[in-house]
């Protein structure tokens, strides 16, 4: 590992700055990823701007409707305002990694987190992602990758959290640069529109909250080969309005299926008018979850999981409506 500098900064402004001006700056909040990719030769930053050290207290506030950037994994999921407004974010947040690094990951940085692709994540093979020319997923081990979306890279979004803010129309706030808001829908692309990153934040652009529509009627399932730690095989949010006991419209977003947190507005169609008890109805509007896919050699099972997971959640966004 290579010597770095390190910047306890005292603002966003600060750290803004520095991260701007300085080359290979790497703003670090909880820092549970960047360790892992400093470990594994992958980021190599001459500069550390540690945003922890930021007393703003509005950056870990949360509230009804708002999280703050620096807030907790652990703090979300046990936010009685959370669970209340929007109970799917708070079972994102839950369900991500072990307790130990949720009591030390942060909204923001679970949001931006690289991907956990094997190949970009082995300093051995130099994919796509790093500056080559091979997606090695395309004719390798491409068990965990993405049936969605048409390439030239693979990968799967990391964020849990990111899925759970799309099915809320989650919009984050920023500073340190022109633009104030930016959507989730918009905070992240793909990867044939820029291989060497995930998202569409400018230089020197920081996070500092992000702000969700509520959601009381919502939930989240996810598929995991061991459900206490591992990364998800696929995941589901939904968030519903409902009219007596039928759905009068249905936000619905899927997880670790593409490098996006994925929309799935043929299934939040098929949603509209169907009753809760309506058990075809409603497998049949999940099925439409798998339209448009295209699986790898290793990675079809997925396409079982997926109407799976959004038929659970939207019976776990049932269960919270009827214990209120």
């Amino acid at each position: 590992m290579n010597p770095f500098a390190l910047l306890q900064a005292d603002s966003v402004a600060e750290a803004s700055a520095a991260a701007k001006d300085v080359r290979l700056s790497v703003l670090k909040a909880g820092g549970m990823d960047l360790l892992d990719l400093m470990k594994e030769g992958i980021a190599e930053p001459t500069q550390l701007v540690n945003l922890r050290t930021v007393r703003d207290p509005a950056l870990r506030t949360i509230e009804a409707g708002r999280i703050g950037a620096l807030a907790t994994l652990a703090d979300i999921a046990r936010s009685d305002a959370v669970r209340a407004s929007a109970p799917v974010i708070a079972k994102c947040a839950a369900s991500a990694a072990t307790p130990q690094v949720r009591n030390v990951a942060t909204a923001g940085g679970n949001l931006l987190q690289r991907p956990r692709c094997w190949y970009f994540r082995n300093e051995q093979f130099n994919c796509l992602k790093k500056g080559g020319s091979t997606c090695y997923a395309v004719d390798g081990e491409n068990r965990y990758h993405a049936v969605f979306g048409p390439g030239p890279c693979h990968i799967v979004h990391p964020s849990n959290l990111a899925v759970a803010l799309l099915a809320c129309d989650g919009v984050v706030s920023l500073a340190g640069g022109e633009r104030a808001t930016l959507p989730i829908a918009k905070l992240f692309h793909m990867p044939d529109r820029g291989i060497r990153d995930e998202s569409n934040l400018e230089p020197g652009e920081v996070i500092t909250s992000i702000a969700y529509s509520p959601a009381p009627v919502s939930g989240f399932f996810v598929v995991k080969e061991r459900q206490s730690f591992d990364w998800p095989l696929t995941m589901a949010a939904v968030a519903l309005k409902l009219d007596g006991r039928r759905i009068a419209s249905a936000r619905v977003c899927a997880g670790a299926v593409a490098p996006v947190p994925w929309s799935l507005p043929l299934v939040e169609k098929a949603l509209q008018g169907v009753a809760l008890d309506d058990e075809a109805a409603l497998r049949a509007a999940c099925a439409k979850s798998i339209d448009g896919a295209e699986p790898m050699r290793d990675n079809a099972y997925k396409l079982k999981l997926l109407p799976v997971a959004i038929r659970r959640a939207i019976a776990d966004a049932a269960g919270a409506k009827e214990g209120q």
